[in-house]
């Protein structure tokens, strides 16, 4: 039962306790998802859009079921396994103002289900067709799928982060919820169009090898994809979220359109780089692993510029902390601050296991202040209490 104690004394008084309360309400920590909404357009829309994707998959995929299984089946398998170290990697990132799982599957759904087989897989087609009218056969074998894929593409996979934002309102807010959910739709749909690609190699061998066509599609496709579509979605929603502004202070327009420009300017990159090799192989066998050494760095910058808000409001949720003795200084600055200031932390206990259980106990505390919205309640205690002993030495 939620009890309601006297608040505790501050370094700051009651203006620090007061800014908690506004991070608490900015960034909507702490409150709930819930994904049936009969009375939001947004919930029927993705309702729509995701129940198409189905069935077009299942008419996809069920055009020959049994010839075809030993691909189809090889193609589920490898990549299921395929998203294991992706999804703790997101789960690492997903640690400041942290999303709910809940919605975090609602996006990996609409971006293995609508975005790629309700807009991306039609789309795709037809702007094909018109390329090949324009330019000619050569021109399209070049440069059509990079003309065609991160407009068509990266649209319908922020298409999700919009319906997201009507569905949860409160919850979807910066620039860095935009790089997490984004991220989310983008391995979804990475997933989707893997298996389909593993598939398609089996219908064009006529079903010969079925299982070698699979697995080779995963070892390209896989090792391809640390700089694919869950990058180009992070980057392009990231900017969308600085496009519309819904934290005070943090629409940047300019840096918004630029974001999702270099997110598409990657995507060409990766989906034409025959055609930018001038079809010589040396070339275009390198230019995956230049455009890698691009995008990495590019990626993390961005990762960095949307945290700023969500550092923000970590440091003033536990700021007042300060006052219970359950965080100290370095402790709030490590929890709130970039990875540099983790190490600094680290090197100060001199004991790296400890430092990052602290770090976790103290977001731990800031989830459950936020999910009890600046309340004292036993879960902020008993939070309180592990940090104290964790903080014990030995």
């Amino acid at each position: 039962m939620t009890t309601t104690t006297s608040t505790p004394e501050t370094p700051a008084g009651p203006s620090a306790k007061q800014a908690q309360l506004d991070a608490i309400e900015q960034s909507g920590w702490g409150q709930p998802f819930r994904l049936p909404q009969p009375r939001n357009a947004a919930f029927w829309v993705y309702a729509l859009g995701v129940g198409i994707g189905l069935i077009t998959l299942l008419r996809y995929f069920g055009a020959n079921p049994g010839f075809y299984a030993p691909a189809l089946t090889t193609g589920v398998l490898m990549f299921s396994l395929y998203l294991v170290p992706w999804l703790l990697l997101l789960s690492h990132h997903n640690r400041y103002t942290a999303q709910p799982s809940r919605l975090l599957a609602s996006a990996f759904v609409w971006g293995g289900t609508a975005a790629t087989f309700w807009i991306s897989l039609p789309a795709n087609n037809a702007l094909l067709e018109i390329w090949t009218k324009i330019g000619g056969t050569d021109f399209a074998d070049r440069w059509a799928a990079g003309l065609t894929a991160p407009i068509n593409e990266e649209f319908s996979k922020a298409l999700g982060l919009i319906l997201l934002i009507g569905l949860a309102p409160k919850l979807v807010r910066s620039a860095y919820d935009g790089f997490i959910i984004g991220a989310f739709i983008g391995l979804g749909f990475q997933v989707a169009e893997d298996i389909l690609y593993a598939y398609n190699a089996a219908t064009q061998t006529f079903g010969v090898g079925q299982v070698g066509a699979a697995l080779k599609i995963f070892v390209f496709r896989g090792l391809a994809g640390i700089v694919s579509h869950a990058l180009f979605s992070a980057i392009f929603c990231a900017g969308l979220m600085w496009l519309l502004g819904r934290v005070p202070g943090d629409r940047k327009p300019l840096r918004g359109i630029l974001t999702m420009l270099m997110a598409m300017v990657f995507h060409f990159g990766w989906d034409d780089s025959r055609g930018l090799g001038a079809n010589n192989p040396a070339l275009t066998l390198v230019l995956p692993f230049v455009f890698a050494a691009i995008e990495l760095p590019a990626l993390f910058y961005v990762l960095r510029r949307a945290a700023t808000t969500e550092r923000r409001w970590t440091r003033a949720i536990l700021t007042p902390e300060l006052g219970t003795g359950a965080v100290d200084p370095p402790l709030l600055q490590a929890v709130s601050g970039l990875r540099k200031d983790r190490r600094q932390y680290a090197k100060r206990l001199h004991n790296r296991r400890q430092a990052r259980h602290l770090i976790s106990g103290a977001q731990d505390l800031a989830n459950a202040i936020a999910d009890a919205h600046g309340a004292e309640t036993p879960e902020v205690d008993h939070a309180r209490a592990e940090i104290r002993r964790l903080g014990q030495p030995g």
